[in-house]
């Protein structure tokens, strides 16, 4: 009797090892949307409104902002710089459907040409199960006939309730919004003040943002301060009135690309729980440095 219920046993345990073993790390969830996963991560994106990134999630704890608000939820990502489209993103690269491929480890989503500005934008997600990360490739491809230089842009919309930090001494404008020195990084407690408000910085190739007991880290090429779009910066951050949302922004080189060539860009985000109030401290900063060196 005893032999027959430690066989039981292991066949129960090792069917929930290959039940969760065979479990998809990517998903059709329908509706346009799509998730991939791994360990306690999970991001959804969707297809249909741009590819952008409206979920991500430790367990089932969420860090993305989910405002209703036009322009003030998900994940998304732009062409560099700002000025050459200014306001509002362009659809193609923003809100218009995106096609799929879809393998049991990635996903491609590509969108269609600008008419107006002859770029067409590609995204990949995979899950990095050894990294317990997500890691993102955006490609920018010149689909016009002439030379153009345009750089990277990646733009993630947070609750603006936390604390946001990264290595970067210089900020400008100075003042504008309140960081303050410690411990070998910049920090920003998050507030409500009744203005819009952003900044430039050249960073060193990360940056964190924790509130609501998670700590997300997202990791990107360190930049010289010549390589970022005129009047663009490595790192952005943009502070939205009152107490509704904030964006974290990483940008790549500018670069020129022939016409048919394509540049490409990837950031690597973590998310794990923060064991920590949301205040400067060592304690983050290493958990920082562990993930990215």
């Amino acid at each position: 009797m005893k032999r027959q219920l430690i066989s039981l046993l292991l066949v129960s345990v090792l069917g929930s090892i290959a039940i969760q073993a065979t479990e998809p790390v990517v998903k059709n969830m329908g509706e346009s949307k799509y998730r991939i996963k791994t360990g306690n991560l999970s991001m959804i994106i969707d297809a249909g409104g741009g590819a952008k990134i409206c979920s991500f999630k430790y367990k089932d704890a969420e860090v993305i902002s989910q405002s209703l608000m036009w322009e003030s939820f998900g994940s998304t990502f732009w062409t560099s710089p700002q000025k050459e489209w200014n306001w509002p993103p362009v659809a193609e690269y923003d809100k218009l459907p995106y096609t799929v491929e879809q393998t049991s480890t990635s996903l491609v989503m590509t969108g269609q040409v600008s008419p107006k500005y002859k770029y067409r934008i590609r995204k990949e997600f995979k899950a990095d199960a050894k990294d317990n990360a997500i890691v993102i490739t955006y490609f920018i491809i010149n689909e016009s006939d002439e030379t153009r230089s345009v750089a990277p842009w990646e733009i993630t919309r947070v609750p603006n309730e936390g604390l946001i930090f990264f290595d970067a001494p210089a900020i400008t404008p100075a003042d504008l919004i309140s960081f303050t020195q410690e411990y070998d990084a910049s920090w920003y407690r998050t507030d409500a003040r009744d203005a819009n408000r952003k900044i430039n910085a050249d960073g060193e190739g990360w940056l964190a943002y924790t509130g609501n007991g998670l700590l997300l880290v997202k990791k990107f090429p360190d930049l010289d301060a010549s390589q970022p779009a005129p009047a663009e910066a490595e790192i952005q951050v943009y502070v939205n009135r009152g107490k509704t949302y904030i964006e974290l922004e990483s940008q790549g080189a500018y670069t020129e690309l022939n016409p048919g060539e394509s540049l490409s860009y990837t950031v690597r985000w973590y998310l794990m729980p923060a064991d920590s109030e949301p205040v400067p401290s060592q304690q983050l900063v290493f958990k920082v440095r562990s993930l990215i060196d």
